[in-house]
This record gives structure tokens, sequence and C-alpha cells, in this order.
């Protein structure tokens, strides 16, 4: 059952592309290059990495972003950036369970969303949706749990004021 939470502001590294769905895994290899980058500077991740979808362009692709969250601001490097994700009240749903899963989860988050009357920090023009932050946390290590089945991935959806 999707919840309301509250969020505080996260910095953290990331790289970003405009791909199509079926380029998905362009931006998703990316993320132990990420990780690996951080630890050769001696940075902990401070949570779980993620996607964070910054433009639906619709049913073909996107803008999004693989990144890992940081406990102080670090300083980028080549396409390897620094941001940070914006504090707020977001709708979280929790998945256990296959990644290709997700898209259904994600029309079950928008469907309750749009039941409960709540409104997306999200605007829209010709080029598609623009998101101020719609994450997908990745809670599971594929190197402690390499069965995809039994990963737990959080959806949170930043909320309009």
């Amino acid at each position: 059952m999707p919840e309301i939470k509250e969020r505080g502001e996260q910095p953290y590294v990331a790289v970003k592309r405009w791909i199509s769905w079926t380029e998905f895994p362009v931006i998703a290899d990316r993320l132990p290059e990420i990780i690996g980058w951080l630890a050769a500077r001696g940075v902990q991740p401070a949570g779980a990495p993620f996607f964070r979808y910054v433009t639906i362009g619709g049913e073909q692709d996107g803008e999004v972003e693989a990144g890992v969250p940081v406990a102080a601001p670090v300083e980028g490097e080549g396409d390897i950036y620094a941001g940070v994700l914006p504090a707020g009240r977001y709708a979280s749903v929790t998945h256990i369970g296959h990644p290709e899963q997700l898209v259904s989860v994600t029309t079950d988050l928008l469907g309750w969303a749009a039941k409960e009357g709540l409104t997306w920090d999200m605007s829209e023009d010709d080029e598609g949706e623009h998101w101020a932050s719609r994450l997908e946390l990745y809670h599971s290590d594929p190197a402690v749990q390499p069965d995809m089945n039994s990963w737990e991935t959080e959806l949170a959806f930043k909320l309009a004021d």
C-alpha cells in the first residue's frame, strides 16, 4: 500500500542521458561505475542507488539519471556530476520482485494518487512530463541478492507542496 513520506534534501552524484526505453541498460549499467568512482575517492554511498526519471517523453523515451546518494556534496568529474534531490512529501511504495514488474507498480501508484486527489510536482510541455523527483531506489545489492525476483525496490515520487 502506498504511503506519503517526508524526505529531506539528499546530495548525490549521477550521470544523465536521454534514452529510448529499450536502451535502459545504457544508463543502468553506469551505476557500478559511479559506485567505483566514489570508492576511488574514499566516499561511501549514503543510501540506495537510484534511477531518477527527469523527463518522461512518452511511451518511447525519456531523460534518466543513474545516481548514488552521498552524505555530503561531492564535486563531479567528466559526465559524473553532483546534484541534490529536493526535500518534500513523496508518495512511496515498496515492491518486492523483479524490476520488470515496476511498470504495473508505477501505474498502480499513479492511480492511487489520483484517487487520493494528490498532485505531483511535475510540469508538462511538448517534450513530455518534467518531474521534480521521480525515483526508483534499489535497496537490494545484486552481489548479496542475485535473484532479481527477490529485489526490494522503492518508488518515491515527489508531491506538489
